[in-house]
């Protein structure tokens, strides 16, 4: 699998054969119903990547926004992310129990679910195909560098990959690190530039310049 194809060919991976009770069910219900002409699978499939990738991301973006321009949140958010995140209402089912951890210029973080698909769908909405697919989980943990490089994303020798390994129990989200030139933008603007790929850790923030 080259994870850095994830932006055009989510379906084209291979996943797990083996479906949960629910998936199975979803998935002979989907059958049936495009079979029978009543959903076309291409506006599924809209859908889905509209709360992948637009909805569902925007909520952790807000959190990393006010995480970027409020030192007292950005403390709270590193002592309880619970709390914290639930304090701008996003909690829920997938997302009760939080930990944000904060690149820096030494570290850099990344998330993965060795055993699942454990993912904060309160702050990152669904968990991207890639996400769930074993090569990303093992490879995730054994080469992290190599990983990130198929994402286009190269990080320097001397750079720490630190990855936090997902649970039922806890869940984590990335603080990107603030892009240079951003300083003078408010907190509205600094949402745009937050990636769910970089609350992930297999992005970076958009720098200012690529939304112009």
């Amino acid at each position: 699998m080259s994870a850095h194809d994830h932006d055009h060919n989510d379906h084209d991976h291979h996943h797990d054969n083996h479906f949960t009770d629910m998936e199975a069910r979803v998935k002979a219900l989907e059958t049936v119903l495009t079979e029978k002409g009543l959903i076309d699978p291409a506006a599924i499939d809209a859908i889905v990547e509209t709360y992948e990738t637009k909805i569902g991301p925007r909520n952790g973006a807000r959190v990393v926004a006010k995480a970027w321009t409020d030192a007292e949140f950005s403390d709270w958010l590193k002592r309880d992310a619970t709390a914290a995140i639930a304090s701008l209402g996003y909690t829920g089912r997938q997302g009760e129990h939080m930990r944000a951890v904060f690149n820096t210029a030494d570290t850099h973080n990344l998330v993965v679910c060795t055993l699942c698909s454990c993912y904060p769908w309160s702050v990152l909405g669904l968990p991207p195909v890639w996400y769930k697919a074993p090569p990303y989980r093992s490879r995730a943990v054994i080469d992290p560098r190599g990983v990130l490089a198929e994402f286009g994303l190269t990080l320097s020798e001397d750079k720490r990959i630190r990855v936090w390994d997902s649970t039922a129990e806890l869940r984590y989200l990335v603080v990107p690190e603030r892009p240079a030139g951003a300083d003078g933008l408010n907190e509205v603007e600094l949402v745009e530039l937050v990636t769910r790929d970089s609350m992930i850790g297999t992005g970076l923030a958009l720098s200012p310049e690529a939304l112009r």
